[in-house]
């Protein structure tokens, strides 16, 4: 066996998991990415994947399998960089295992990654948002389920993997409403509740008549919604909604524009960007920026509160038509 198949090994199960403690999904992204990288290079060098060594994988074939990510599979910029960041964790580890490939290491450590374009993020105006949470029918289960859902994640900004996570305990009704959950790189959030929310919630949890630890909002079999599903659901309730919202036929609706949509009302309330980042559970203040950029009323708040500049519009005068020709020839 060649070096590669125990230093990934190790890496995946050890370094990744029991050292760093990394969460499932970030161990599921490296092991995807690592297996996209193997079978390029089998299929590139003829050698079966666990004849593979870290000699095979050096700068210019890892150059080669990023261009192949976004020119064969078509994956975006940031997939590739994902994949990328994947990678050269690995080799981070395996250059501590195995000195003898250090220069082969630190070229493959210095392959940089891409810039790319970062987009408008996508967020419901109010009107938008009034005809998603109309579209589930609330005279069934799913619909009052569905709508409890939206209203939950359209107010606190939850992560799509926060909300299926909710379980009935992490749900504070009293005084001090608030529902509690452990984000994106485990960090422990609380986020109050308004007193609509906290209505729908009270009528849901009623009807839902679940024990602390079970989910908050499970399927019919009482099962934990999946990610997909919930995806799914929200399209279908946006595609229902754009009959009577049109707007809403030219945006593509997931549960993260539910996120979008809570911090660009935050900000529009106005609420500081420091108190959004915090609300929101990002790692950094300048990722709230993103929403400043989306939302063209602080701008238009800010021309509005400016000095205009002391000038007047000039006038037009046609040129002399003798000149005119002189200078056109």
């Amino acid at each position: 066996m060649t070096a590669l198949a125990p230093t990934l090994q190790t890496f995946l199960t050890d370094y990744m998991t029991r050292q760093r403690k990394a969460s499932p999904h970030t161990i599921a992204a490296y092991r995807d990415a690592i297996k996209l990288l193997l079978v390029f290079t089998a299929n590139s060098t003829g050698k079966q994947p666990h004849q593979l060594d870290i000699a095979d994988l050096d700068a210019p074939l890892i150059v080669a399998f990023l261009n192949h990510l976004e020119h064969d599979r078509h994956n975006t910029i940031r997939t590739r960089n994902a994949r990328l960041a994947a990678i050269q964790s690995l080799y981070h580890y395996a250059g501590l295992r195995h000195p003898e490939h250090a220069a082969l290491i630190a070229r493959v450590l210095a392959i940089p990654t891409k810039r790319a374009e970062k987009p408008i993020v996508t967020f419901l105006n109010e009107d938008e948002l009034d005809a998603l949470l109309a579209a589930p029918d609330r005279n069934t289960w799913t619909g009052r389920r569905d709508h409890a859902i939206i209203l939950l994640g359209a107010q606190t900004g939850l992560r799509a993997d926060e909300l299926i996570k909710l379980d009935c305990a992490d749900i504070r009704l009293g005084t001090g409403a608030h529902v509690s959950c452990i984000g994106k790189g485990r960090k422990h959030r609380i986020t109050p509740l308004i007193p609509v929310t906290v209505a729908t919630i009270k009528v849901w949890l009623t009807e839902r008549a679940g024990q602390p630890t079970d989910p908050l909002f499970p399927t019919r079999q009482g099962r934990r919604l999946s990610h997909d599903a919930l995806e799914r659901r929200i399209a279908k309730h946006a595609s229902s909604a754009s009959s009577a919202c049109p707007s809403l036929q030219n945006k593509k609706i997931t549960p993260h524009t539910l996120r979008h949509t809570a911090a660009v009302r935050l900000l529009q309330a106005p609420v500081d960007t420091a108190t959004i980042a915090l609300w929101l559970g990002h790692e950094r203040d300048q990722t709230t920026q993103t929403y400043l950029h989306a939302d063209l009323t602080v701008k238009q708040r800010a021309i509005d509160r400016t000095t205009p500049p002391g000038t007047k519009p000039g006038r037009y005068r046609p040129a002399d038509p003798l000149l005119a020709f002189l200078e056109d020839l």
